[in-house]
């Protein structure tokens, strides 16, 4: 009996022997020297390129997302360079394996938590409308008790400072809409219900313009992931320079008994 199989293909591109292709434009001529990375972004994913507020919100985007210092990504990053100094990529990917609901991929629950909460409203609903619907939203979330994403910060207690940057960026390129309308209700609804401030965060600034520039919640996340990319690589190249990823490990070293014990502790090396 022969089976039938389907042909594997691709809509984003294909390559000939005289030329490359991404979808149905020769890279060569058409698209290397005319495309920026924030249009092939688009262009690839959806065979569009962006308009210009789009590319000048997306940008600003990736720029927040691309380093906050040695966060769990960094560090993960640097720990696998140092037992793999061949491997910048499996470095990279190690540090991008941690963007998850905790780090980094809060950007796509922010997203897709305005996407879910925003009910009917829309820009001609009031602002009570908005005040009232976000009250219903903390109660509703405190009594199941969860977390409300896209506010709070275990630092910046009294405000992130990329959030209102993020904002006026939206402003000014458009989207600053009911998504925005609502996080900021829920923000004031939060302090209200709690008694203390729950600031937006970067990551629900991002959601809330994401949702508002009308894309779905993962790009949130994949923009979060071409970010840190770069971020990651900035740490990966600092690191063979001002190598950080050994004190990290000795540091651990020192703290644990049993490693001194097999003769790793106190400044050994393994």
């Amino acid at each position: 009996m022969t089976v039938k199989t389907e042909a594997v293909k691709t809509g984003i591109g294909f390559t000939t022997v005289e030329n490359i292709y991404v979808r149905g434009r020769n890279l060569s001529e058409d698209v290397i020297g005319k495309m920026d990375f924030v249009d092939m972004i688009y262009f690839a994913a959806t065979g569009k390129e962006p308009d210009a507020p789009t590319r000048r919100m997306t940008n600003a985007i990736i720029v927040t997302a691309t380093d906050h210092g040695l966060t769990p990504s960094a560090i993960s990053a640097r720990m696998t360079i140092l037992g793999a100094p061949e491997s910048l990529q499996g470095a990279v990917a190690a540090g991008l394996l941690g963007a998850g609901n905790h780090f980094l991929g809060t950007m796509q629950n922010a997203a897709q938590f305005t996407q879910d909460q925003i009910g009917n409203l829309d820009m001609d609903s009031s602002d009570e409308d908005f005040a009232a619907h976000a009250r219903d939203v903390v109660k509703k979330f405190r009594a199941e008790r969860r977390v409300l994403p896209g506010l709070g910060h275990p630092i910046h207690i009294h405000g992130d400072p990329r959030t209102p940057t993020l904002r006026r960026l939206a402003g000014e390129n458009g989207f600053d809409g009911k998504h925005w309308r609502l996080l900021v209700a829920i923000e004031k609804a939060a302090e209200e219900e709690f008694g203390r401030l729950l600031p937006i965060n970067a990551a629900g600034a991002v959601g809330a313009t994401v949702s508002d520039m009308g894309l779905e919640a993962i790009w949130a996340r994949a923009f979060a992931l071409i970010g840190r990319s770069a971020g990651l690589l900035a740490h990966l190249m600092e690191e063979l320079v001002n190598p950080q990823g050994q004190k990290i490990w000795d540091l651990i070293l020192d703290q644990d008994d049993s490693a001194e014990l097999a003769g790793y502790g106190k400044g050994a090396k393994k």
